[in-house]
């Protein structure tokens, strides 16, 4: 399954901040499929949303 990346936050944020869960949570409000991994190599989280297949019917 391929994902967009809508937004990344650094890992290191201070104790009891979550501004990647936040931002997953708002976009989830809006009627949008997001989750929060996390990119070891980047020492960060991402939200991501699953890509929509395009519309191959036309």
């Amino acid at each position: 399954m391929r994902r967009t990346v809508l937004e990344q936050f650094p890992a290191g944020g201070p104790r009891g901040s979550r501004p990647a869960e936040e931002f997953a949570a708002a976009r989830r409000g809006e009627g949008m499929a997001a989750e929060v991994v996390m990119d070891l190599e980047r020492d960060a989280f991402l939200v991501v949303a699953p890509q929509q297949p395009a519309d191959r019917s036309r």
